[in-house]
C-alpha cells in the first residue's frame, strides 16, 4: 500500500516470503550464527515456506491477494556441510538462510507445491492474481 501510494494509475505487485518450522518463522538472519542455526533446525526435517502476494490494479481500483504454501524437505546436514554453504553463499538475504535454486538445491531430496514459491515468488499465484486483478 505505501508503494501505491506513491504512484498513480500503476499495478503494483508485492510479495514476502518466510519458512516455518516448530511454529518459528525464520526470516532472514541477521548474521552467520543465526544462519547457522536455522539451518541446523532444518537439517533432516520437513517445514513450510509461505509467500503472500498482493496485487493492486489503480486503474481498476482492485486489490487481490494471495498466499502460497509449500513443504520443503532437507537432507540431514553436518555442520561442517552447514559452514561450508554459509560460506558459500550469501544466505543473510533469504528467509531460512538458504536458496533453492542455488547450491542448497542438494540438500532438498523433496518438496511438495510450487518450487517457485520456495524461491520467492510463486508464479502461478502471481499469475492468477493478475488475471483476477
Amino acid at each position: 500500500m505505501d508503494v501505491a501510494s506513491r504512484v498513480d494509475g500503476s499495478l503494483v505487485l508485492s510479495a514476502d516470503t518466510v519458512v516455518t518450522i516448530d511454529g518459528e518463522i525464520l526470516g532472514k538472519p541477521s548474521g552467520r550464527d543465526n544462519a547457522i542455526r536455522m539451518l541446523g533446525k532444518l537439517s533432516g526435517r520437513e517445514h513450510h515456506v509461505y509467500t503472500a502476494v498482493c496485487v493492486i490494479d489503480q486503474v481498476k481500483g482492485k486489490v487481490k491477494e494471495g498466499l502460497e504454501r509449500t513443504a520443503v524437505s532437507f537432507k540431514p546436514l553436518t555442520a561442517t556441510e552447514i559452514q561450508a554453504y554459509v560460506d558459500r553463499e550469501d544466505v543473510l538475504d533469504k528467509a531460512g538462510a538458504y536458496a533453492i535454486q542455488g547450491f542448497a538445491s542438494v540438500f532438498i531430496p523433496a518438496i511438495s507445491g510450487s518450487y517457485s514459491n520456495v524461491m520467492g515468488l510463486p508464479l502461478a499465484l502471481v499469475y492468477e492474481l493478475l488475471y483476477a486483478a
